[in-house]
């Protein structure tokens, strides 16, 4: 189960990590589209628009249906709620680790302050 979730999240954050695949999600947000209408919309070749919804698809982002001669594109079932539940573990995690290093910060200001006042008298 780990190692299957483990390339899920990896499928959908290299699907991610292109503009524009992050755009063909934005643009499926708004409504279905055909592989031409996004081809067209992001002045690309079929044949590239079809590998990047084929990456999106991979990942669970997208889904498509091809009735006839015309491939539909929908956003896919994954919801990217485990994603955001990892993003959610690191954040909460680099949290930490800025709130302790804010405590160090605090107490060098300190000790400079106090260490300042020793040297003036």
């Amino acid at each position: 189960m780990v190692q299957y979730l483990k390339a899920r999240i990896d499928a959908s954050f290299a699907a991610l990590s292109d503009a524009t695949r992050r755009g063909v999600l934005e643009q499926l947000g708004r409504g279905d589209a055909s592989i031409t209408e996004l081809a067209e919309k992001f002045h690309m070749t079929l044949t590239g628009m079809k590998k990047h919804v084929g990456v999106l698809e991979q990942a669970g982002l997208v889904a498509t249906e091809k009735v006839g001669r015309v491939r539909t594109c929908k956003l896919g079932l994954s919801g990217l709620e485990e994603e955001a539940v990892w993003i959610e573990k690191y954040r909460q995690l680099w949290d930490a680790r800025f709130d302790e290093l804010d405590k160090v910060v605090e107490e060098l200001k300190r000790k400079e302050k106090v260490d300042g006042r020793k040297k003036r008298e």
